[in-house]
């Protein structure tokens, strides 16, 4: 068994796209730079694309980086989930993004960053019920330059009780 932590930073878009639930071209992330049972880094230049499924008139807005976020925090949650049942492939709890704080966009457009995005999330809080994340994206340049940030609050999903309320 390996350590899923250990191999997270060579998922790449298959192996995420098979942990989370987006498919096709609204797997946004082509992959994973460094995680443990904190953070997550991906990367990503999927904001570049002509066919992105979030784009507007060619256009992809700078808020449309809090989903590139909200699918490493998918990401990361399926991750934990597996880390959490010993390596295994588990389903991870369905997650749903409720909430976003603190939202400063830096920058009005996505699509005419020409660097790969730097998805970076990292855990503030888990209380089991809901998860917490602050969130950045940068431009993958030297030094990285930052494009928005913020702290999204994630509801989990309750276990399935197995009970058929049917």
């Amino acid at each position: 068994m390996t350590d899923v932590w250990s191999s997270a930073p060579g998922l790449g878009a298959t192996g995420i796209a098979a942990r989370i639930p987006h498919a096709g071209s609204m797997c946004l992330l082509q992959g994973v730079r460094e995680a443990d049972a904190e953070q997550l880094q991906a990367v990503a230049s999927s904001h570049r694309l002509p066919g992105n499924p979030l784009a507007r008139n060619g256009r992809l807005g700078a808020a449309c980086g809090v989903e590139y976020a909200a699918q490493a925090m998918a990401l990361h949650g399926a991750l934990t989930a597996q880390a959490e049942a010993g390596g295994a492939p588990d389903k991870a709890r369905a997650g749903y993004l409720v909430n976003v704080r603190n939202l400063v966009l830096q920058v009005q457009r996505l699509d005419d960053i020409a660097a790969d995005l730097l998805v970076q999330v990292q855990k503030f809080d888990d209380s089991g019920a809901f998860t917490v994340y602050d969130f950045s994206l940068a431009a993958d340049e030297s030094p990285a330059r930052p494009l928005l940030s913020g702290r999204a609050y994630v509801m989990l999903q309750a276990p399935d009780s197995g009970v058929d309320h049917g």
